[in-house]
């Protein structure tokens, strides 16, 4: 028997990287998992695949959570195809880099609209649904950037740091129905995002800056996710978990 067995989780952004190890890590516990992309279908066919073969039901769905209309898809063909929502991981995001005096409207709105108002999007369609069942679980990605800001990613760090507010409000507002509310933030994770890190020059200027002395595996961070997922976590809400291997910014 997996800790997860019987719960329906989504994930969004779960193509690849830690949105597609939160999801496998999910159903290798036991849940049925919902894979959501907004563009990759192919990439969201490989994690649909390869949750089948961990044994657990799996569907694809692809909607952009950025817009309200798309995550209300998302949650109603969820529960169309598998019944109810159990575990929402609010994953989805992008970056765009730029400099506080360069950063575009596009640039700056794109981030915004992508990875804190498609949290908020996401919370808000399957709100109803937890809240009539006074049952769910919801972890939202959030970053160290929004703790410690971050130069040159004016927009991503705001944005994750606006996930730090709604995570706490949301626990709140939502704890009364049984409903949990955490995030973890990530420092340095091995992603596609990150293969900058592999040059000398940022290996030589950040690695020294984590006492841990490595960056971190996306299986670490859905290890945390799946904690907070389950029943072991039933007490915990308004939390923001920091995994950065001690990171100091500056």
């Amino acid at each position: 028997m997996g800790e997860l067995d019987g719960k329906v989780a989504i994930v969004t952004g779960s193509g690849r990287g830690i949105g597609r190890a939160i999801a496998l890590a999910l159903a290798s516990k036991g849940a049925d998992v919902v894979v959501n992309v907004s563009k990759s279908v192919e990439e969201m066919n490989r994690v649909v695949k390869e949750i089948k073969d961990l044994g657990r039901k799996a569907i694809g769905i692809v909607a952009d959570v950025s817009r309200m209309s798309e995550a209300e898809k998302l949650i109603k063909e969820t529960i169309g195809s598998l019944g109810k929502v159990d575990i929402l991981v609010n994953n989805a995001g992008i970056a765009r880099p730029a400099m506080c005096y360069k950063i575009t409207e596009e640039e700056w709105s794109s981030v915004i609209n992508v990875n804190l108002t498609g949290t908020l999007n996401c919370i808000r369609a399957v709100a109803p649904h937890m809240i009539e069942r006074r049952t769910g679980k919801i972890i939202n990605i959030a970053s160290i950037a929004g703790r410690d800001g971050m130069i040159g990613n004016i927009n991503y760090a705001a944005s994750k740091a606006g996930i730090f507010g709604l995570t706490k409000t949301a626990a709140k507002e939502l704890a009364r129905y049984g409903i949990t509310v955490n995030a973890v933030a990530p420092g340095f994770i091995e992603t596609a995002m990150t293969e900058w890190l592999k040059e000398p020059k940022f290996q030589e200027k950040y690695i020294p800056r984590i006492p841990l002395g490595r960056i971190g595996k996306p299986e670490e961070v859905a290890a945390l996710v799946v904690f907070l997922a389950s029943d072991k976590s039933n007490y915990i809400t308004g939390e923001i978990i920091a995994l950065d291997g001690g990171l100091v910014m500056i």
